[in-house]
């Protein structure tokens, strides 16, 4: 199986060593930029998961109608 994968690779790497240059930039973009904002989108979701987990945000109450903000100081 790993022979095999291998071997597949090696003729993917050279067929894509044999292109010209603007083809190599398109072909890797194409395949390497999803990638990367796949894993990135990944990566963000499991840091906010794991920051909501280990830092709850504490729940306020909404304001009652006719109340006046504590804090305003007149």
């Amino acid at each position: 199986m790993v022979d095999a994968f291998q071997q597949w690779w090696d003729g993917v790497e050279l067929w894509m060593a044999q292109l010209a240059f603007p083809f190599q930039f398109a072909l890797l973009m194409g395949v390497l930029l999803p990638l990367c904002l796949g894993a990135a989108r990944l990566i963000d979701r499991v840091v906010d998961n794991a920051s909501t987990r280990f830092n709850p945000v504490p729940k306020v109450p909404p304001a009652q109608p006719g109340e006046t903000d504590a804090g305003s100081g007149s």
